[in-house]
């Protein structure tokens, strides 16, 4: 059986001192951080130090929201795999919809970070997902198919990557996916992932949901069969509503 992980996505929110009482709060209210499901949190780069201090010798884990795909360079305002688990990153997100959206990433430079990431011993979160009028022309499958193909192009072993479908248009809406929704594309991505990899690959793959998934609506969504927890934004900035996502997985 596939263990649920949630993970919240700071994004671009929390200074250090905000952070740190964020991640006291979420530490705190998680038991010290022993939960049924695998947790992550994942701060902005300059609040990761300190949030990694915060939840150091529990079960939560430290997340990138992305890094670069070079070890070291000219390349001003990035960050390396090599910085990142010098900080005690054990996870680092690539591909969210922003990236793509606001900082021009493709899917082959996804690709480039994802290896990147695999061969810096992190594990990796691949964000995926089809924007409002990919939807409405009935495109979604191909588009998240070709992200699936890309993202993991010559990438043998799966098991650090874990996949997050993220519909676009549900991102920071307050729109989300019904279950049923989700759970057919999860299953359209677990389908491709059992034509690239196989039947073991696509059913030990977790596949997590991300997009306007709330207190309210967690419970649903993670029931549905084939996703396997949630990549959490604007309800991870709250650490009763984090907490209460965190349990509706566990």
């Amino acid at each position: 059986m596939r263990k649920k992980i949630v993970v919240g996505n700071w994004k671009m929110n929390k200074n250090v001192a905000e952070g740190v009482a964020l991640a006291s709060s979420i530490l705190e209210n998680l038991d010290g951080g022993k939960m049924a499901c695998e947790v992550g949190i994942a701060p902005a780069y300059p609040v990761l130090s300190e949030v990694g201090r915060v939840i150091e010798g529990s079960d939560i884990c430290l997340v990138a929201q992305n890094c670069h795909y070079e070890d070291e360079g000219a390349y001003t305002g990035e960050v390396s795999v090599r910085m990142l688990d010098s900080l005690g990153c054990s996870y680092i997100i690539v591909g969210h919809s922003e990236r793509r959206q606001y900082f021009g990433e493709t899917n082959r430079t996804v690709n480039l970070r994802l290896k990147k990431a695999l061969e810096g011993g992190m594990r990796v979160i691949l964000c995926i997902g089809e924007t409002l009028e990919e939807r409405e022309a009935g495109v979604t499958d191909a588009i998240v198919t070709a992200q699936v193909r890309e993202g993991l192009a010559n990438i043998e072993n799966l098991g650090d990557v874990v996949l997050a479908y993220e519909p676009v248009w549900a991102i920071g809406t307050g729109k989300t996916a019904t279950p049923e929704q989700a759970d057919a594309v999860h299953a359209s991505i677990r389908a491709t992932i059992r034509d690239m990899y196989g039947n073991a690959d696509a059913e030990g793959i977790r596949i997590q949901y991300g997009g306007s998934v709330k207190p309210s609506n967690a419970v649903e969504l993670f029931g549905m069969p084939n996703i396997d927890g949630g990549l959490i934004g604007g309800a991870s900035l709250k650490a009763d509503d984090f907490v209460a996502i965190v349990n509706a997985a566990g």
